[in-house]
């Protein structure tokens, strides 16, 4: 196994392009494991921690550009109000060690169902900045996951960073696993309201092949909002809408039986994670919703 250490981002795209095998590693917080087990032993290892520009971020008026590289830490630090279901996400990863090594980034790259960071980017409509010394190129989030720890990337590819639109309404994130921490999710669930244009978006982790949305939940709650006018006059929920969404949310589940836990356990635990998330997101709405009429 070759060790190759790039100094620039030039020097990194050109090494990908002449070792398009090569895997790259910043936080190693995946491929590590994976090389100390055994289960993949590349033939190039890119370390990309010389990048200092990997490990910067730029809140704009209307999104965060987030280098692959910044540590979960950094994000639940700084960007908790503009990215506040990453924020939450990242702080269900694994320990405060792998926090403040692990990167967004690397998920991307690993493309793991169970990826912590997948339920949130989708949910808030994240595009993925990949980059080859043939150019660069924005990927939108629904896009990125092609298969079972597959991704759209080329092979002569990297990931520079994520554009993460800022939170315009509450976002929440949720996740089942084994333990309190230092655990892969069983399934994990986000969910962003977007009150600018009515409409929700969720993600699901560790319940399919890959990282996906429930969209026929999203059609019925987006619907069931602006007909009952919920935007405007900010009232409860009621429970047959909370649930109609939580079972399409398990509906849109295509989980298998592990050892972490069985198909029919993930799906139940993903509609419970759906009505509490709408629950909690909906509650956090009407708060700001109450607020604001009553500074009018």
């Amino acid at each position: 196994m070759d060790f190759l250490r790039p100094a620039s981002w030039e020097e990194a795209l050109a090494a990908k392009a002449e070792h398009p095998a090569a895997v790259p590693i910043a936080g190693g917080t995946d491929v590590m494991v994976e090389i100390n087990f055994d289960h993949r032993r590349p033939e190039y290892l890119m370390d990309l921690n010389r990048i200092a520009d990997l490990e910067e971020w730029e809140v704009g008026a209307e999104s965060v550009r987030l280098g692959a590289s910044v540590p979960y830490a950094k994000i639940m630090e700084h960007l908790r109000a503009e990215l506040p279901g990453l924020a939450l996400a990242s702080h269900t990863v694994a320990s405060p060690q792998i926090r403040n090594r692990g990167g967004v980034g690397g998920n991307l790259g690993t493309a793991s169902p169970a990826g912590d960071a997948h339920p949130a980017l989708l949910a808030a409509g994240a595009e993925v900045e990949a980059e080859s010394v043939r150019g660069s190129r924005r990927i939108p989030i629904d896009d990125f996951y092609t298969g079972v720890k597959r991704n759209a990337l080329a092979p002569d590819e990297l990931i520079r960073a994520v554009h993460i639109k800022k939170a315009d309404g509450p976002q929440q994130y949720s996740k089942v696993g084994t333990r309190n921490a230092m655990v892969i999710a069983v399934c994990a669930f986000g969910l962003a309201l977007h009150p600018a244009t009515r409409t929700v978006r969720t993600g699901i982790g560790s319940a399919a092949p890959t990282p996906v949305r429930a969209r026929t939940a999203e059609e019925f709650l987006n619907a069931a909002l602006e007909e009952g006018g919920f935007w405007d006059n900010g009232k409860i929920i009621t429970p047959s809408v909370a649930k109609r969404f939580a079972d399409l949310c398990a509906a849109a589940c295509n989980p298998i039986d592990d050892v972490r836990g069985t198909a029919s356990y993930r799906r139940h635990a993903v509609g419970v994670m759906a009505r509490r998330t709408l629950t909690w997101t909906w509650e956090s709405y009407r708060g700001a919703h109450r607020t604001t009429e009553g500074a009018a």
